[in-house]
């Protein structure tokens, strides 16, 4: 399996590019629900940017080193939002679709629980794998190959709070022998 190191920046611009796509079909949504933890920040941004009201599902199936490992999915019990209700057309979004059991299995779980809500609901990811089972709706990378993607976040999953206060401690006393 190959890899594709991702920036910060190029993070950034990845979700900037979704939100173009999405803003340019034109669909008219009323809700955006994101895969967390994956979705989190892709789901954040596209709120403020359309405005939509943010809910949660909380979704794991990544474990063993690095997080690198593929298991059963675990969904929260209900969605984290502060509206009453659902809205009719939502936005599902994740950063990615690998196998695409993650996302298939949360289409499901959202029509079991606010299907009586929805009346459409369109995915949008980041980085499509071809080994997906599902194809979304919206995405920005089509990739044939089916790289490992390193997120640039996924350095905290190794990071030992210690070493953190270490190098902040580092840099706050360089930053005041400069002054």
């Amino acid at each position: 399996m190959s890899d594709l190191y991702i920036t910060w920046s190029n993070y950034h611009q990845k979700i900037e590019q979704l939100a173009i796509q999405i803003y340019e079909s034109e669909w008219q949504f009323n809700q955006i629900v994101c895969l967390a933890k994956g979705g989190l920040r892709i789901g954040d941004i596209l709120c403020r940017l359309f405005d939509l009201p943010l809910a949660i599902l909380s979704t794991a199936s990544y474990g063993g080193h690095h997080q690198q490992t593929q298991g059963t999915i675990t969904f929260s019990k209900d969605l984290s939002m502060t509206t009453a209700n659902l809205g009719s057309h939502v936005l599902l979004v994740d950063d990615l679709v690998d196998s695409g059991a993650s996302l298939k299995r949360s289409l499901v779980w959202l029509d079991r629980k606010y299907g009586f809500y929805i009346d459409e609901v369109r995915t949008a990811v980041l980085w499509y794998k071809d080994c997906s089972v599902i194809k979304p709706d919206y995405y920005i990378d089509y990739l044939p190959d089916n790289p490992w993607i390193h997120q640039p976040f996924e350095g905290y999953e190794r990071m030992e709070l210690s070493q953190l206060a270490a190098n902040h401690q580092a840099t706050a006393t360089a930053e005041a022998s400069a002054s």
